[in-house]
């Protein structure tokens, strides 16, 4: 079993929410699985939502790397990334209505998002992420959700020596909250114990391309039981999913 690791961050992230109201736009409080095969499929090649054509069930980015595993390790305090209300003009005319055809567009994007990657190198598709990732190829520029927030890819390695671990008391990764129970009681665990929970787009609807989502936690307490499979990578307990 092998796995490819990289540092993934930049100044700022755009990973747009469907609850959107007339004057704001929202984003995710991290990025998710669906936002990240978009960006493996910039690097590859793939086409985006603006390429489907009517026969095509998904994207082609999606269509292609939906099978790849992923597991997602927030590099930030606590797991929370700030969040700031950004305005700014949409003048090409066609904007808006209004008069001048101005729109002023309010963005909430996370600053100084950082995650670690980990990828399943277990089918074609992620063999060839890994080779791009490895010789920093991309056809084209990957970007944190929109094409205003580039990403930043680095300290890229290909680990082997990688194993499913069992009897495990912490997980380092994002898990499926109802896989795991914490420890609550937990008096001998970390001095700053936190949990960091937030439902996030795990796939796309075949019939309407919404986001389907579940519950991910994040969190340095202790657990008492799970249900997922666990791989130790550099001592690091990961979930893919």
């Amino acid at each position: 079993m092998k796995v490819l690791k990289f540092m993934l961050s930049g100044k700022t992230a755009f990973f747009k929410r469907e609850d959107v109201n007339t004057h704001f736009y929202f984003t995710y409080g991290h990025i998710h699985k669906v936002a990240l095969l978009g960006m493996f499929g910039a690097i590859l090649g793939y086409g985006g939502y603006s390429q489907v054509n009517k026969n095509d069930v998904y994207p082609e980015f999606y269509e292609r790397l939906k099978d790849i595993s992923i597991g997602i390790v927030p590099k930030v305090r606590n797991g929370y990334i700030p969040k700031k209300m950004q305005s700014f003009n949409n003048s090409v005319g066609y904007a808006s209505k209004e008069q001048g055809g101005n729109l002023i567009v309010k963005e909430q994007w996370l600053e100084n998002p950082a995650w670690e990657i980990y990828v399943l190198v277990d089918n074609e598709e992620a063999k060839r992420l890994a080779v791009f990732m490895k010789n920093k190829q991309s056809i084209y520029i990957p970007y944190l959700g929109k094409n205003d927030h580039l990403a930043d890819i680095t300290e890229v390695e290909v680990i082997e020596n990688v194993y499913i671990q069992e009897n495990i008391s912490q997980i380092n990764s994002f898990v499926k909250k109802e896989a795991i129970t914490l420890d609550l009681d937990d008096d001998e665990g970390d001095a700053n114990p936190f949990k960091y929970e937030e439902f996030l787009p795990i796939a796309l609807d075949e019939k309407t391309y919404q986001y389907r989502k579940e519950c991910f936690l994040y969190s340095n307490m202790a657990i008492t039981s799970s249900t997922c499979e666990v791989v130790s990578v550099n001592d690091q307990n990961i979930v893919f999913y």
